[in-house]
């Protein structure tokens, strides 16, 4: 294996996307490369797994069983509806709803709507102090995930990175051990800059997991303002990284302090399948929701990854949960037609001349020369059943069943070692 830099990013998905990355990071491990990876850029669940990984001091194995003992059993949205803070919230709702029905029985029953109208804005207007779910959240993070340990306090080979969105500036704002912030702030008449040292990394994977509309936005306190004078110059307000960049790749690619050679993604995004009627505005919201995430997840794999072969020709391993096995050669087949195949992979895989003039000529030859090169045989491929439980798995907090988990992990471990086998031949041993 060569020295370059190796950057892994983990996307976003709930446990979903934290039980997949499992398998990514398995796959890895038997590789060898785990132990190489540089930097390790996490996204919303993906940050659960990466800092869950960070922190702890397990080997590998333990690590991964550890970690389904706890999405398996632990129901993070339930343990938050019982906390002080949820019952809290239950007790506000039904004193509101108690009352406006006890109204209906007296000679005033359209005092009713008038209460459940204020019920209503009392609510929308102070919703994140009434329940602030992410105080919550973010407990739970602490308890099962990271120890309570702060960034300052990692300890790991590897630079590691959880990616947020500020919705102040409409940029990123980041998390590590050596720099936090966003670099809209940094290019301010008084520059703002924070002390990453001290901050909570549970707080800092709420921040990338803060789903909008379901979560209490993260609010930065003054006491990790590196200048507390400036506390009062910005407002950042942080929200789930999924809604800038749901694959964590950003960073990877672009340059600066995180930017890797050798990347590799792993994206628990599903396919965005046809579906029915939209019979209310929620259903359509929902929608509409999927096809922007959809857009963004789109135009980050032409810019980041189709286009890399034209910029700065680095070897980018992509694997998404919504792909199947079968399509991966007949893939990079198409790549290699549109000319997105860097050079150096072309001649890693020993392709011969006419076969890269005229790819389409030559697909069962290719096919053949690329099976036997990753000894694609002796890979475990997942069955149909297999696929579709996990595929079926939503993007939420609840505790997953075991089967589902195992089918997670070995649709990412099949498609990581495929992808890296075909994209990331310079990291094979």
């Amino acid at each position: 294996m060569g020295s370059s830099s190796i950057g892994l990013s983990l996307s976003g998905g709930g446990y979903r996307a934290s039980a997949f990355h499992l398998g990514t990071l398995q796959k890895l491990d038997e590789l060898g490369i785990l132990p190489e990876i540089s930097v390790l850029s996490t996204i919303s669940g993906g940050s659960i797994t990466g800092a869950a990984y960070a922190v702890s001091k397990k080997n590998y194995g333990d690590f991964q069983n550890e970690m389904i003992q706890i999405i398996s059993t632990k129901d993070l949205i339930r343990s938050a509806l019982l906390s002080g803070t949820g019952l809290q919230t239950i007790i506000f709702f039904a004193v509101f709803i108690g009352v406006a029905g006890w109204v209906l029985y007296t000679p005033y029953p359209w005092v009713s709507f008038l209460i459940l109208a204020l019920m209503f804005f009392i609510f929308f207007r102070y919703q994140f102090h009434i329940f602030p779910v992410s105080r919550e959240i973010e407990k739970l993070y602490a308890k099962y995930f990271t120890e309570n340990l702060k960034l300052g306090e990692l300890k790991v080979p590897f630079r590691f990175v959880i990616g947020s969105t500020n919705l102040q500036t409409a940029r990123p704002f980041v998390f590590s051990k050596e720099y936090m912030g966003d670099s809209a702030y940094d290019y301010l008449d008084r520059p703002v800059h924070f002390k990453p040292e001290a901050f909570p990394i549970a707080k800092a994977v709420m921040a990338s997991s803060c789903v909008p509309f379901a979560f209490s936005p993260v609010a930065i306190p003054e006491e990790y303002f590196s200048d507390p004078s400036l506390y009062s110059t910005v407002d950042p307000v942080i929200v789930d990284g999924g809604v800038y960049d749901n694959q964590g790749i950003h960073k990877l690619v672009q340059s600066g302090r995180f930017s890797s050679e050798v990347v590799i993604t792993s994206d628990a995004g599903n396919k965005l399948s046809f579906t029915g009627r939209y019979p209310n505005m929620i259903s359509i919201a929902v929608r509409s929701m999927n096809v922007f995430m959809a857009r963004i997840k789109n135009a980050q794999m032409i810019s980041d990854i189709y286009e890399n072969h034209y910029k700065d020709k680095r070897e980018i391993a992509f694997l998404s949960l919504g792909w199947d096995a079968d399509d991966c050669i007949p893939g990079f087949i198409k790549n290699l037609k549109a000319g997105n195949i860097p050079s150096s992979v072309i001649a890693s895989h020993a392709l011969r001349d006419e076969w890269i003039r005229s790819p389409d000529d030559y697909k069962v030859e290719i096919t053949d020369h690329l099976k036997a090169k990753i000894k694609y045989a002796d890979i475990k491929i997942p069955t149909e059943d297999e696929v579709k439980i996990a595929r079926n798995v939503g993007t939420n907090l609840t505790a997953l069943k075991i089967s589902q988990i195992n089918a997670l992990i070995k649709q990412a471990s099949c498609l990581t070692e495929i992808q890296v086998k075909l994209y990331c031949p310079s990291l094979i041993k």
